[in-house]
């Protein structure tokens, strides 16, 4: 609890047998409670799980996706009456050491979302994101930001914290199961007027971090593009878009 407010951080995982322990000791307990959604990981990550005490996790019985994983880690959250919902990745590139800030920020009603971005400070390309990703993220998140009318250092951080009636109140479901998911949940967030900060959060690239590969980040940059264009055409009247649901 903080302030008053249940706190839940979920972890979308898959093939996070090797990071989760490490991740999971750095998690703020008792704070916050636990939410880990098993993608169908090949390895042992359940187990793992199982191991570390993990009371509420969640196992596919197929791979739904990055974008299904996460649905179903807030589906699971919202039903245990998580009033702040962190998304963590358990492959330990974003360090939980920043949860308490995060939950601070919504807990005393600062802001209703808080992400974590890798693009602030000049922590990025130190912490090992490869260079092409790095020109990549700057490149779409200036066109994104020209297209939705934001200012944001980043769109494509994987470490995010929600007020739970954000989360009520935008059909996350509706979205895509793949990794445009978190792209669409912006432009969702930002069509109801919610507003989002950002803080500082350090890189780190090593061999058993979960990352895309250089067509499926060529794919993703596609997709996140379509999301802006379409958001453009709706907030300019010109072309609705169902997805991001009514203001």
């Amino acid at each position: 609890m903080y302030e008053g407010k249940k706190v839940i951080v979920v972890l979308p995982a898959y093939r996070a047998a090797l990071t989760l322990r490490q991740t999971y000791a750095e998690i703020p307990f008792p704070l916050v409670e636990v939410v880990l959604v098993d993608d169908k990981s090949p390895d042992n990550t359940v187990d793992v799980a199982h191991g570390l005490g993990i009371k509420h996790i969640v196992v596919h019985q197929v791979n739904r996706g990055y974008g299904g994983n996460q649905k179903s880690c807030y589906d699971k959250a919202l039903e245990l009456g998580g009033d702040i919902i962190v998304m963590l990745h358990p492959d330990y590139q974003y360090t939980p050491k920043l949860l308490v800030s995060m939950i601070a920020l919504i807990g005393n009603e600062v802001y209703p979302v808080v992400f974590g971005s890798r693009i602030l400070g000049k922590g990025a390309l130190r912490g090992g994101m490869p260079l092409y990703k790095y020109v990549f993220n700057r490149m779409l998140t200036f066109t994104q930001n020209v297209l939705m009318g934001q200012k944001l250092s980043e769109y494509h951080t994987g470490y995010r914290a929600y007020a739970g009636h954000v989360l009520r109140n935008v059909d996350y479901n509706r979205l895509s199961d793949d990794f445009v998911f978190d792209n669409q949940i912006v432009g969702q967030i930002f069509w109801k007027g919610y507003e989002v900060a950002e803080i500082t959060c350090p890189t780190k690239y090593f061999d058993e971090a979960s990352s895309i590969n250089f067509s499926r980040s060529m794919t993703y940059g596609l997709g996140v593009l379509h999301v802006s264009v379409r958001y453009f055409l709706a907030r300019t009247g010109i072309l609705g878009w169902p997805l991001l649901g009514k203001r």
